[in-house]
Parts: structure tokens; sequence; C-alpha cells
């Protein structure tokens, strides 16, 4: 399979938050890079264009938009 990746992804298993215009959702990533992540949600969820990926352990937030999504999993690229 052909790597089609900007930047190499790392496993991760950290609580977050996607932060949206009204409230939040919370969500676990589940890998991330320097251009991007992946997230699971409890449910199928729907994004906005942009939103803020917030992982407070490690006081980072980052503004997003969705690439993918499948099922319960989403995969964004940092603004």
């Amino acid at each position: 399979m052909i790597e089609k990746r900007a930047a190499p992804r790392f496993k991760v298993l950290k609580g977050g938050t996607v932060a949206i215009e009204g409230g939040s959702l919370p969500c676990t990533v589940r890998n991330m890079s320097s251009s991007g992540a992946a997230v699971d949600f409890a449910q199928a969820v729907d994004l906005p264009e942009t939103f803020t990926l917030v992982i407070e352990r490690d006081r980072f937030a980052r503004r997003c938009r969705p690439v993918w999504r499948h099922e319960r999993r989403v995969g964004m690229a940092f603004c």
C-alpha cells in the first residue's frame, strides 16, 4: 500500500473534545501526526466545516477540518 499522508502518524489513546459552536463533543484520539488526527466518537456525528480539537491533558488545541469519516471515526486535518 502506498502511503499518502504528508506526515507520519503515531498511535495514541487520549481523551479529547471537539469544540463546536454551541457546545462540545467528547472523543478519543486514536492517532496523530503533525498535520492531523483520527478520533472516535461514541456515535456517528455531523461536524461543521471547521472546529477545534482540544486535548486538555496536553494543553493542545488545534483548528481542524474533517477529511474522511468511517462510522464513528473521523479523520481531520489541522488548519
